[in-house]
């Protein structure tokens, strides 16, 4: 048995792999995509990116709001339209990370754990 570092072939390859086995065990689509920003005099300032994934749990990889409207409640703006459209998607939990620097204490009084 050897360790060996995976060129991009065969990452795509494995992964390709993987998501066949977990197609015979997921009986369910899974659909959903969040993709929502905000906008103001033609420019998008904040964003949010969340898809669908295994058990129906929406997992959002991105939430950003442009420094100059940080704690104007554009944050929790996206946050509630994006827990409006999970519970239309179905979604049975909201899943995100984060660093300390980013948003750790904003996620935590919106309620995420």
């Amino acid at each position: 048995m050897k360790v060996v570092n995976l060129n991009r072939k065969q990452l795509e390859d494995i992964e390709s792999r993987l998501e066949e086995y977990d197609e015979k065990h997921i009986t369910y689509r899974l659909e959903g995509e969040i993709h929502i920003g905000i906008e103001e005099d033609g420019k998008i300032i904040a964003g949010l990116d969340a898809e669908m994934t295994a058990f129906k749990i929406l997992y959002v990889s991105t939430l950003f709001v442009d420094e100059a409207y940080r704690r104007k409640g554009y944050g929790t703006r996206l946050i509630q339209e994006m827990e409006k459209k999970a519970h239309k998607l179905g979604a049975n939990m909201i899943r995100l990370d984060t660093f300390d620097w980013q948003g750790k204490e904003f996620y935590k009084a919106m309620g995420y754990e």
